[in-house]
C-alpha cells in the first residue's frame, strides 16, 4: 500500500520556514492584534490585488466570512436567502443568525452545484440574496446566475471556501458576484488553521463588512461609534503572518492540484461505473477534493461499497456522499432548533420556503447518492496518482 499525503498534517501541507519566520516576526513585534499590526493589512491588500477586486477583509473563519457577507446585505427578519443544501453547516447557520430564511435550490447532480434554473424556481418577492457555493473547487454557471440575479436586482454572494483561484470565463470566483467568501481552515488550499476572507468591489458593502468584523466600531472615523449590532470577527496577526506566507504559494498550490487531478482523470476516464469530475469548458477547477460519480448499477453497493473496498484493500480513505444528508434534513432545520424554544426565524417563513419534501430536490439526492470524494492536496505526485488509478482499476475490473 502507498501512504497518501494528508492535509490534516505536514505531509499534505506547504507550511514551513516562511511561515515560521513571519510568525516569529509578529511575536517579536509584540503586536498580535490585527487592528494595530501589519500582517493582516498586508494579507488583505495582496489578496485583493491577486483577485483583482477593490476590497478584501480578513475574519475569523469561513463561517464568519459568510456571516459578514449576509450582514452586509442586511436582511430584514423573514427575508429569504437562496442557497444549496449540499454545503457545510457553517455556510447556512449565519443566515439564521441574521434572522433570514435559507431557501434551498436543487443542484445539478453532475457538479453538485446550484444552477440558474434551480435558483429561479425558488425565488420570491422576499428573496434578499443568492448564495452560490463553488463546491469542491468547481465553479457554478456564473454567467447565467448573474444574468438572472441582475434581472431581479438580487445580490449574489459567492462561497469560494473550496475554490481558491478557480475561474469562470477567465475571471476568478469571488470577483464575479457582489461578495466573495473564502476559508483558511486546515484543509483548504491555504490555511491558517481557522480564518476567512471576504471580497467585494462595492463601496457600501465593503463598509458594512469592515464594520461587522469590528463590532460595528468605526475605526478611523472622525467620531466613531458602535453603529449597529455586530460581532468581533477579527483575525489575529499570528494568523495574518501565516496567511501572508501561504498566499505567496497559492498559485503553485492550485496548479499542482490541477496537474495531478488531470493525470488521474486521464487514467480513469474509461473505467466502468465511475465518472471523473464534470467541468464546464468555461471553467477551471481548483480541486479542493477530487470527486467521482459512482454508478450503483455497475459498481456493487455504489459509492459506499467502493469506499469500503478502497479503505480495506488499498488503504485509500474516501468520503462517500460527502455529507450524509441534505442540510435541510439536519435537526436545526427539521426541528427548527434555533433560539430557545422560539423557532425564530422559522416562525416568519412562508410555508413553501420551508417545505423540504424530497421530491423537490431530485438532483441533490441523486448527487449525494453517487458522489465519492477522494482527498486531494498539493503534495500528491504522479506516484500517488498512479496508485489511486491502479487501485480503482483493480477494484472495478
Amino acid at each position: 500500500m502507498v501512504s497518501l499525503p494528508s492535509d490534516q498534517d505536514a505531509s499534505g501541507r506547504t507550511l514551513g520556514e516562511a511561515e515560521i519566520r513571519l510568525v516569529a516576526e509578529a511575536i517579536n513585534s509584540g503586536t498580535l492584534t490585527g487592528t494595530k499590526g501589519t500582517f493582516v493589512k498586508q494579507l488583505e491588500q495582496e489578496f485583493a490585488q491577486l483577485l483583482g477586486v477593490k476590497y478584501a477583509y480578513s475574519c475569523a473563519s469561513g463561517s464568519a466570512a459568510v456571516h459578514v457577507a449576509i450582514a452586509a446585505i442586511d436582511p430584514e427578519p423573514g427575508d429569504e436567502i437562496v442557497t444549496t443544501a449540499i454545503t457545510d453547516m457553517g455556510a447556512l447557520t449565519p443566515i439564521l443568525y441574521q434572522g433570514a430564511i435559507p431557501v434551498f435550490a436543487d443542484v445539478d447532480p453532475r457538479t453538485w452545484n446550484v444552477t440558474a434554473a434551480s435558483i429561479e424556481q425558488v425565488l420570491s418577492d422576499r428573496t434578499k440574496a443568492i448564495i452560490v457555493t463553488h463546491l469542491f473547487g468547481n465553479p457554478c454557471e456564473m454567467t447565467e446566475i448573474m444574468a438572472l440575479a441582475q434581472s431581479r436586482h438580487i445580490p449574489v454572494i459567492e462561497d469560494c471556501a473550496q475554490a481558491f483561484l478557480a475561474t469562470h470565463n477567465g475571471q476568478y470566483v469571488g470577483a464575479i458576484g457582489d461578495i466573495g467568501c473564502f476559508s483558511l481552515q486546515q484543509g483548504k488550499h491555504i490555511t491558517t488553521g481557522e480564518g476567512g476572507i471576504v471580497t467585494t468591489n462595492d463601496d457600501a458593502l465593503a463598509r458594512r463588512m469592515f464594520l461587522f468584523i469590528n463590532k460595528a466600531w468605526g475605526y478611523g472615523d472622525p467620531q466613531p461609534d458602535h453603529y449597529f449590532l455586530a460581532l468581533n470577527y477579527r483575525m489575529s496577526e499570528l494568523q495574518g503572518a501565516v496567511a501572508v506566507a501561504q498566499l505567496q504559494k497559492l498559485p503553485e498550490i492550485v496548479q499542482a492540484r490541477r496537474t495531478t487531478a488531470d493525470q488521474l482523470t486521464e487514467q480513469i476516464q474509461d473505467l466502468p461505473g465511475i465518472t471523473p469530475p464534470w467541468l464546464d469548458p468555461r471553467n477551471t477547477h481548483s480541486y479542493w477534493k477530487y470527486c467521482l460519480s459512482v454508478d450503483s448499477a455497475v459498481v456493487p453497493d455504489g459509492a459506499l461499497g467502493l469506499a469500503k473496498r478502497l479503505k480495506a484493500e488499498k488503504g485509500i480513505f474516501s468520503a462517500p456522499r460527502y455529507i450524509q444528508k441534505p442540510a435541510f434534513q439536519c435537526e436545526v432545520f427539521r426541528e427548527q432548533r434555533t433560539f430557545g424554544n422560539s423557532r425564530f426565524p422559522f416562525t416568519l417563513a412562508r410555508p413553501e420556503a420551508i417545505d423540504y419534501s424530497p421530491e423537490k430536490y431530485p438532483g441533490s439526492f441523486a448527487g449525494l447518492e453517487a458522489v465519492l470524494v477522494l482527498p486531494w492536496n498539493e503534495r500528491y505526485t504522479i506516484d500517488h496518482v498512479n496508485y489511486i488509478a491502479t487501485s480503482l482499476g483493480e477494484l472495478l475490473a
